[in-house]
């Protein structure tokens, strides 16, 4: 194992154990909005600073992308860093303050704007998720692949879009939704990401998501096989928050939704 993914995970377990402990008390959570339907807990900062403590005493020389604490240059220096690290110390925290146990560690190391080292990490479930580029993706040691699902009326898949109810008849998410067999919302992207690549969903449809979101997942679906891209089947997803991922035949089936 690369001694970056290695350090990655050391990271995520040191955020997990600080997201277990919380989970036991959270009457005493203050938690706090930063938008509509958008929270932040002091977990979530403690884990994110727990997570760039321990990869910045490693390299010093990285930069940090973090959901709670933004952009930060390589230490002793404003230049942009050949690598840098996406953080995201508690995906699903609404899922979290309410006892809800769907919600992940994510880190991503990314290298010249690609994915090079990734770990996505479930801490009520013990379940960690690797990937390095071109080595595979990994749950908890044991090699994943994406599933094996051919047909879309019969695939399962989350998304992360808006209402249905909200949507005119002819947006093309309302026969993506209503074509598969079924449809989750299950609030926390991250997971459902590492979900697809490890079989549990068949894919996955996100609507202005953040690089936190996306970064580590995308790798470990590459990696298991799976595919992802943009509305246009193109690679512009990280930069317009539209993604769709999934096992390859899926994968084409989703896309002709928006070419039909």
């Amino acid at each position: 194992m690369h001694p970056m993914l290695n350090t990655a995970i050391k990271a995520a377990r040191r955020a997990g154990a600080i997201i277990n402990r919380a989970s036991l008390d959270l009457e005493r959570l203050n938690v706090a909005r930063k938008g509509p339907k958008d929270y932040v807990t002091e977990v979530d900062r403690a884990a994110e600073e727990s997570i760039i403590d321990i990869l910045r005493t490693a390299y010093p020389e990285h930069g940090f992308l973090g959901e709670e604490s933004g952009e930060h240059a390589a230490a002793g220096t404003g230049a942009e860093a050949e690598f840098q690290w996406i953080i995201d110390p508690l995906d699903g925290t609404t899922n979290f303050i309410h006892g809800f146990q769907h919600y992940a560690v994510s880190i991503a190391l990314m290298h010249r704007g690609q994915a090079a080292h990734v770990v996505i990490y479930d801490p009520s479930r013990n379940e960690m998720f690797t990937a390095s580029r071109g080595s595979g993706a990994f749950l908890n040691d044991r090699r994943v692949r994406v599933s094996s699902c051919l047909r879309y009326h019969d695939s399962l898949l989350a998304s992360h879009i808006p209402q249905s109810t909200a949507l005119p008849a002819t947006s093309p998410y309302v026969s993506l939704l209503a074509d598969c067999a079924a449809a989750r919302r299950t609030g926390s992207t991250v997971l459902d990401l590492a979900w697809v690549a490890c079989g549990r969903l068949d894919g996955f449809c996100g609507v202005g998501l953040k690089p936190w979101d996306m970064a580590a997942g995308s790798l470990l679906i590459l990696e298991a096989g799976g595919l992802i891209a943009d509305f246009d089947g193109e690679q512009a997803w990280l930069q317009s928050g539209n993604v769709l991922a999934a096992t390859p035949k899926i994968f084409a089936q989703m896309i002709s939704h928006w070419q039909a």
